[in-house]
């Protein structure tokens, strides 16, 4: 008898789904106006300890709006990860900067010690601002990812901001739910950390509203300029008078609706995802040539992703190993292709990345739903070890 099929990571509507989007439709608020975008902007901002939130059409639009929020513009460079989902580095283009790519530690996220070792050796401070010795560009900013749900480490990426005058873009579109339980961040959620945050609620993040973001910030002006942008920079309601250009990235009332739903169960989420992803690590970590990625000590990750490491004894290569789940009906991935090989980015400087490069080459993502049942799982882990 044929199996059923296992996918990757869906979305789960178990909550009051229904009842809101169907309480929006009769209100006959659907689109962009009505009372839901605001509460939901403002419960998102309580459940993060922030004082205020800005909902938008996408995580990519987000990072846009915090890019032109901190004055991100032509002619700047912008420390980015290079392992990482396209669109952390896509907006930097989008404001006319460039990016420079830097690699990663054993968290799979941008590394620290790499960071200052590029500044050291290719930047210097002239007038207050972190400039490129080669280029004589403005490095402004640092686009952080939290990658997988598994925080950065912050402490280390905002000494490095405070030494060199840097602006820290936290994407936290993986994250939501992720904080510190110890040290100096203790209790603070990644995305609050640095100078403006941006979340998502894409279909396969920990809660969905089929594609949307929010923008949070430590710059009460700088969240005013997000949301104003992100409605055309309409600065006159009823006469529509635009004082800039403006984008249309407004969430919309059915979309607010489904993520109030999908917010009230996020503790319960998370709390499945931990769960399964330490049956994951029992069942594989140390056995058949697997590892299991850990998250960083000190936090509570939202485990949003979990990364099945491939050693190289293993009789298997990484891409073989996703077809032959797949023919079990099991759906899998790879970790994204490097930034710095893609598209128009390879002209772009990149230092330390060969740490990254053998993450990629070895990690495959597994069935993580948030309803994911512990018969499935288990049928993930017999395949693998049969393999």
């Amino acid at each position: 008898m044929e199996q059923h099929f296992i996918p990757l990571s869906v979305p789960n509507f178990a909550g009051n789904e229904r009842k809101y989007v169907n309480d929006a439709v009769v209100s006959e608020w659907v689109s962009t106006g009505g009372s839901l975008v605001p509460k939901f902007e403002q419960a998102i901002a309580d459940y993060v300890h922030m004082p205020a939130a800005v909902a938008c059409t996408s995580g990519t639009a987000g990072l846009h709006l915090a890019l032109l929020a901190a004055g991100v513009g032509p002619g700047d460079e912008v420390l980015a990860p290079t392992l990482t989902f396209i669109a952390a580095v896509n907006p930097i283009r989008y404001v006319g900067a460039q990016p420079v790519f830097i690699g990663c530690g054993d968290s799979l996220c941008m590394c620290p010690t790499l960071v200052e070792e590029y500044l050291q050796a290719h930047a210097e401070l002239r007038d207050g601002q972190c400039r490129n010795k080669a280029t004589g560009a403005h490095i402004k900013a640092l686009v952080v990812v939290h990658v997988f749900g598994n925080m950065a480490s912050m402490e280390g990426i905002m000494d490095i901001a405070q030494k060199w005058n840097l602006v820290v873009v936290e994407d936290a579109t993986e994250a939501l739910g992720t904080c510190y339980t110890e040290g100096r961040y203790a209790g603070k959620f990644a995305g609050t950390i640095g100078d403006i945050g941006v979340y998502s609620f894409n279909g396969n993040k920990l809660i969905t509203t089929g594609s949307g973001g929010m923008v949070v910030s430590n710059h009460p002006d700088w969240l005013a300029h997000a949301k104003h942008l992100s409605t055309q920079a309409k600065s006159d309601e009823l006469n529509y008078k635009h004082d800039e250009v403006g984008y249309n990235y407004r969430m919309t009332n059915l979309q607010a609706a489904l993520g109030l739903a999908q917010l009230e169960q996020i503790e319960d989420f998370i709390r499945h995802k931990i769960d399964t992803y330490n049956f994951y690590y029992e069942q594989l970590h140390g056995k058949h040539n697997y590892g299991i990625q850990p998250f960083r000590p000190g936090t509570r990750s939202n485990h949003w992703f979990y990364s099945l490491y491939v050693y190289d004894t293993h009789p298997m290569k990484r891409d073989e190993i996703i077809a032959a789940l797949k023919a079990q009906g099991i759906q899998t991935r790879p970790i994204w292709g490097l930034i710095q090989d893609q598209a128009d980015y390879p002209k772009n400087e990149a230092y330390g990345t060969d740490l990254a490069r053998h993450y990629w080459e070895r990690i495959v993502n597994i069935p993580c739903s948030t309803n994911l049942t512990r018969a499935d799982a288990q049928r993930v882990v017999d395949v693998l070890l049969s393999l």
